[in-house]
């Protein structure tokens, strides 16, 4: 998993509550189990026209100044609805890599973790302050310190978020499951050789 230490880049304002998972990756894309390829889909009913298929240009994500963005700002209750990891793997497909929203669904706040995002929760106040910032464009980029914890925004202003230390660390040092358990493959293969010696029928 990709270390996650500071990022500056543009942040995109998607200024609603309640989006869902089902509105972050249609369940219609549900098929692969392929983490890749997923970010041209992400938001697909919000971003392209269901008779067409065009694009649909007053969606944030299709306007030139955010078609890179690499945060997003938006509502209260952000990936609720089903547990789908496909959600995280889409905006991180796109190239979101923070999330900041004044709360998000457990499993979703769980699964970003897990995949390299960083999702950030700070009060209501702070969150308009850093709509209205996104809603400049590429022309106001915004900086996430996770060592600092910190967010920097366009005129210098701060703002300070919490995070529980571990998930902190995790993200620091690129480590999801896997990766921590293979922090200790020394200890398991001691262990196993013991096992194995201690139980040679198994």
């Amino acid at each position: 998993m990709e270390k996650f230490v500071k990022l500056t880049g543009v942040a995109a304002p998607l200024p609603l509550r309640n989006i869902d998972t089902d509105m972050i990756i249609p369940k219609q894309f549900l098929k692969t189990i392929k983490r890749t390829g997923l970010g041209k889909s992400l938001f697909f009913e919000m971003r392209y026209d269901n008779a067409t298929g065009a694009e649909i240009a007053d969606f944030v994500l299709n306007k030139p100044a955010y078609r890179n963005a690499t945060i997003l700002v938006t509502g209260e209750n952000f990936g609720c609805g089903s547990s789908r990891e496909h959600a995280p793997w889409a905006l991180l497909d796109f190239g979101i890599r923070c999330v900041i929203a004044p709360d998000f669904a457990d499993i979703f706040y769980n699964n970003c973790f897990q995949n390299g995002i960083l999702p950030i929760r700070i009060p209501q106040a702070d969150v308009d302050k850093l709509m209205e910032d996104a809603q400049r464009g590429s022309n106001a980029t915004v900086t996430v310190d996770l060592e600092a914890q910190e967010i920097r925004g366009p005129d210098g202003g701060v703002i300070k978020f919490e995070i529980d230390p571990f998930r902190k660390h995790c993200l620091l040092n690129g480590l999801d499951a896997v990766g921590l358990t293979m922090q200790k493959q020394d200890a398991i293969r001691t262990y196993e050789e013991k096992a194995a010696s201690a139980r040679p029928w198994l």
